[in-house]
């Protein structure tokens, strides 16, 4: 037992035994999770979820086929106080004192780090479901899988709708000046400069200034195609409560993962929220296979609807099953076959683990676009995900953020 960690084992069905899987015919899976400390509270959603998919998995015959045929799967939670080197310390604890088969979990990024260094140096699978930094799955690391994705593909499923039904011509890109806001501008950039988009307004601001008369104004004169906005949740209400005050009104305006997509941000603003766009990396208004069931249950079980941290952690738990119905043993190469052929529907929508660009083992996601219509998000992209058509979204379609009254469209986009 590591000292000063708490080793929670949470399993309703199967009595817990350290000896081995294959000698107590269950399969045991180490999660390392942040369980006390000041990232307890996303730790609990995670476990939350972790929990339900356990008990529905094993209530539907744990392994359904292969050659683990009725085996039940066991999760071992370890407390990592939301500590990289706690983090270490436990997930060297689960493989060499608790001998689980995977390694999964391991939020935050920080510590999912260290989770990874560790598997790769004891050879054993790790699923990474909710840390985003980049660096996780660029390290050309055999063991590490990641489920959700990374940062640099915040905003991939907004790029994919603007390519197929907005084709802007022109933007303009306003982010707070932090890590956050500076990664998604220079990100939205980039991709604009790949896809000759001209960026007329490239502004970045302190957080909380209070003050967005300037930037509504800049906004404004760009007259450009789209206004795109990396912010908090304060500033984003600011901001387009200054863009109605001030009567300016973007031909479409649209905010990265976690600008314009807390409920909060519709309390905020009322009816001047209608009709944004925002990108997600899962909402519970999606339409992916079982995605409902889910939030069904989530609410029946624990009373609130899942966040899309709820959605990983469920979606690993998924994908963990299935590649123990494929895997031909607990060995760590047959393990890792499993995981590099996996290819399913997952209520996080489709994983596949590829390398692309300079990632290795990521799923490479589609993120996706909510769109706030009649008070309520809905996502709109990509298609197999929708469940509303998109409101004014035409090409170079445009709004009016104190009416919401579609201004028509702009001639036909020739690229």
């Amino acid at each position: 037992m590591v000292t000063g960690v708490c080793f929670l084992l949470i399993f309703p069905l199967v009595p817990s035994h350290a000896q081995g899987d294959e000698e107590d015919h269950v399969i045991r899976i180490g999660l390392p999770l942040p369980l006390s400390g000041t990232k307890s509270s996303l730790g609990d959603l995670h476990r939350k979820s972790y929990v339900m998919a356990l008990e529905e998995i094993n209530a539907s015959g744990g392994i359904r086929q292969g050659k683990y045929a009725g085996w039940p799967m066991e999760f071992l939670f370890i407390d990592t106080r939301g500590m990289a080197e706690t983090g270490r310390e436990s997930v060297e604890n689960l493989i060499s004192e608790q001998g689980v088969s995977i390694i999964m979990g391991g939020y935050s990024s920080a510590v999912a780090f260290a989770v990874a260094e560790v598997c790769e140096w004891k050879r054993i699978p790790f699923i990474s479901s909710s840390a985003a930094a980049d660096e996780i799955t660029q390290q050309g690391w055999e063991f590490t899988f990641r489920v959700n994705p990374p940062v640099n593909d915040y905003n991939s499923g907004l790029e994919d709708f603007l390519c197929n039904i907005n084709q802007p011509r022109s933007m303009s890109i306003v982010f707070e000046n932090t890590r956050f806001g500076i990664f998604s501008a220079q990100g939205m950039k980039n991709w604009c400069d790949e896809n000759f988009i001209e960026v007329l307004t490239y502004e970045a601001y302190e957080p909380w200034a209070g003050d967005f008369e300037e930037i509504a104004e800049e906004i404004g004169a760009s007259n450009a195609d789209i206004a795109f906005v990396a912010a908090n949740l304060r500033d984003s209400v600011a901001l387009v409560s200054q863009l109605a005050h001030s009567e300016t009104h973007p031909k479409m305006l649209a905010g990265s993962v976690g600008t314009f997509s807390a409920p909060e941000f519709i309390k905020g603003l009322g009816p001047r929220s209608e009709n944004l766009l925002a990108s997600a990396v899962w909402i519970p208004q999606v339409n992916y296979p079982g995605a409902n069931e889910f939030v069904q249950h989530y609410k029946a079980r624990y009373g609130a609807e899942p966040d899309y941290h709820s959605a990983q952690a469920y979606a690993a738990a998924q994908v963990c099953r299935d590649i123990l119905e494929r895997t031909l043993s607990l060995e760590a190469g047959d393990l890792l076959e499993a995981l590099h052929t996996t290819n399913m529907m997952s209520v996080l929508g489709p994983v596949k683990f590829c390398s692309y660009k300079s990632f290795t083992n990521q799923n490479q996601l589609l993120t996706l676009v909510i769109q706030i219509q009649d008070g309520e998000f809905q996502t709109i992209w990509p298609p197999n995900a929708a469940t509303a058509d998109c409101a004014h979204c035409d090409k170079h379609g445009a709004y009016d953020l104190d009416t919401q009254e579609n201004l028509g469209d702009r001639p036909t986009f020739q690229p």
